[in-house]
């Protein structure tokens, strides 16, 4: 599908942001292996949370969908049968990842597969701890799906050093742990997403040189998952920068989510000056959520911390049009993780600066931009790379178009935003 947007210099309304996908993926699957029924409310109708529900539907998991409402039967931790065929992620690095750790654990063998662009992102990173607690896996060139999953003879407890910030990596292995005797223990040196441990109840504590360490293990009892799933903060943060960098208007968002591990964006850009008000919070389950109001704001360059980066990982794309149009240089380094996503990340954005007459440079783990508070520009027409982010970042950046912004495979904002085209005609009526 084909956009062209010429949208003026500013937006104007009221949204509801989608539901966490994070937050999702996890509910679906804790749910799937507790012993009981679990009712979710505010279920996400995207199409990588709804991969989730499939998978588990695939192993033998009893799931009843009434609108946004989901009801999930769970059977306990070796209540999942194997499936009949291979287990279809499609596009969710998410499922993937977290499903291995799961069945790794219950001994399940089988074999997951993704579409064109999770077949070509890396699993070697969850197999190499697998395997070293008694897992069996094999891939593709020792790294890309499909993945399979092998009969072992029992996982062992460990000891593990996060050698990044993965919240990915750590679930995975933490879930793995809910079938090892001996414990897992995660220890992270720089803090990631934390929803697998709130959602669990899992032991946490600080260790001697400040790191934060989960620990998992077959003791620990499975709750059921009964709560409203809030807003997605990462969806959040697209009309975020676009209030921030438009040039009139007022946009007001409910029900974002604001765990401590995911709002990075929100404090980053209020460093660079951003007109956001807090209206309202309030707590949902474990997960604070809140109303807030983003008005046009003159920002200045920042420098992102290793921490930011970690936490700030899926918002980088759309930061840098923040970025863009800041007084100074801004610096993202350490952001290698965004070359593996759906598409090389790093280079999108790029391309897509320099098409905008941004000046950029380019690195390996990320990059410099040198930003034009009062610049515009014209015509561009841009590829999203089949990625959802970069999808809605090139939407965004036609606020400061004085010309067209069109985009090509702009269908994939979908995968984590169904209704953002639906929601960005809404504020342009506005």
């Amino acid at each position: 599908m084909i956009k062209t947007l010429k949208v003026g210099s500013g937006l104007s309304g009221s949204l509801t942001v989608p539901p966490d996908k994070s937050i999702a993926h996890r509910a679906a699957m804790f749910a799937a292996i507790a012993d009981g029924v679990s009712h979710i409310e505010n279920y996400p109708q995207a199409a990588d949370p709804q991969t989730t529900l499939k998978v588990i539907t695939d192993l033998g998991i009893r799931v009843e969908r009434e609108g946004s409402s989901v009801v999930i039967h769970g059977r306990g931790r070796y209540g999942l049968t194997p499936a009949s065929q291979a287990l279809d992620c499609e596009n969710s690095g998410t499922t993937m990842r977290l499903m291995t750790g799961i069945l790794t654990g219950a001994n399940i063998p089988c074999t997951l597969i993704g579409d064109a662009s999770l077949s070509k992102r890396p699993m070697k990173r969850i197999m190499g701890p697998l395997a070293s607690m008694g897992g069996k896996l094999s891939a593709r060139e020792d790294t890309y799906p499909p993945l399979k999953l092998h009969a072992h003879q029992g996982l062992s407890g460990m000891d593990y050093t996060l050698p990044i910030a993965s919240a990915q990596l750590k679930s995975c292995l933490l879930l793995a742990g809910l079938y090892c005797e001996q414990a897992v223990r995660i220890t992270e040196p720089v803090r990631s997403r934390d929803h697998t441990e709130r959602m669990l109840g899992f032991s946490v504590h600080t260790d001697a040189h400040g790191h934060r360490v989960i620990e998992s293990s077959k003791q620990h009892a499975l709750p059921l998952q009964n709560f409203a799933i809030p807003g997605d903060f990462s969806s959040a943060a697209f009309w975020m920068v676009a209030g921030s960098i438009m040039q009139h208007g007022s946009i007001t968002l409910t029900n974002v989510g604001l765990n401590p591990t995911r709002d990075a964006t929100l404090h980053i850009l209020k460093r660079m000056g951003a007109n956001i008000q807090i209206l309202s919070s309030y707590k949902a389950g474990s997960e604070t959520v809140a109303d807030m109001m983003i008005q046009p704001a003159r920002l200045q360059a920042t420098t992102l911390t290793e921490s930011e980066v970690a936490i700030a990982i899926d918002e980088l794309p759309v930061l840098s049009l923040a970025m863009s149009f800041a007084d100074g240089i801004s610096e993202v380094r350490g952001a290698e993780e965004l070359r593996v996503k759906e598409c090389d990340r790093i280079d999108a954005v790029v391309d897509l600066l320099r098409l905008m007459q941004i000046e950029v440079e380019a690195f390996r783990d990320g990059f410099h931009i040198t930003g034009k508070p009062d610049h515009t520009f014209s015509s561009i027409h841009f590829d999203s790379r089949h990625d959802h982010r970069i999808a809605m970042m090139a939407a965004i950046s036609a606020l400061r178009s004085h010309g067209e912004v069109t985009i090509e495979g702009a269908e994939h904002a979908s995968v984590s935003y169904p209704s953002f085209w639906s929601d960005y005609e809404s504020l342009q009526q506005g």
